[in-house]
């Protein structure tokens, strides 16, 4: 059990090293870029998506979320957040896990926000998942049967990988606005 709190606090302590706002400006376009080309991937699986995302207040998108584990896993990512269109900040999800699990996995995650009291839950870094939450997989229609919960409703996508698991955990997710001084704009 000692060896797994080590193992749980080593992960939690990865984690805190990184950045949720990319540090340069060509970190930020690239982050930019992968953003847009991830959306564009969801519209492309999903057509009824655009019209969806265009109905609610805001999203994050996550292009990439790394995800890891052998008995105590992590998971981690950052992509931009969305507000009516306009690209108010950047934002990071952390994710920690014990249980039965094996393998890596890459993901991109999309949480769209119905209203805008679920939008500023979000950029106080009041939100996060517990372990019964549950994320929709990506498939042609899937925005048409999604489910707000608390405000919110999540989609995913497999970018590779493989995982067994059957584990227990949550995600957090912190925002960061950007400054006024970097403008861009969907």
């Amino acid at each position: 059990m000692k060896t797994l709190i080590t193992a749980f606090s080593a992960l939690l302590l990865i984690f805190a090293g990184c950045s949720t706002e990319p540090k340069s400006a060509e970190g930020k376009q690239e982050m930019h870029k992968s953003a847009q080309q991830t959306m564009d991937e969801y519209y492309r699986v999903d057509p009824s998506m655009k019209g969806f995302i265009q109905r609610t207040y805001g999203y994050a998108i996550i292009p990439s979320v790394g995800k890891g584990g052998l008995i105590v896993g992590g998971a981690y990512g950052n992509g931009e957040v969305y507000e009516k269109g306009m690209m108010i900040g950047w934002c990071d999800v952390s994710q920690a896990t014990v249980g039965a699990q094996i393998g890596g996995q890459s993901y991109s995650e999309l949480l769209v926000f119905e209203n805008k009291a679920a939008l500023d839950k979000f950029k106080a870094n009041q939100f996060e998942f517990a372990a019964q939450a549950s994320a929709v997989a990506l498939k042609s229609g899937a925005s048409a049967d999604a489910k707000f919960d608390h405000g919110v409703a999540v989609f995913t996508m497999a970018n590779g990988g493989a995982m067994l698991e059957a584990s227990i955990g949550g995600q957090s997710f912190t925002f960061k606005p950007k400054n006024p001084d970097t403008s861009m704009t969907k």
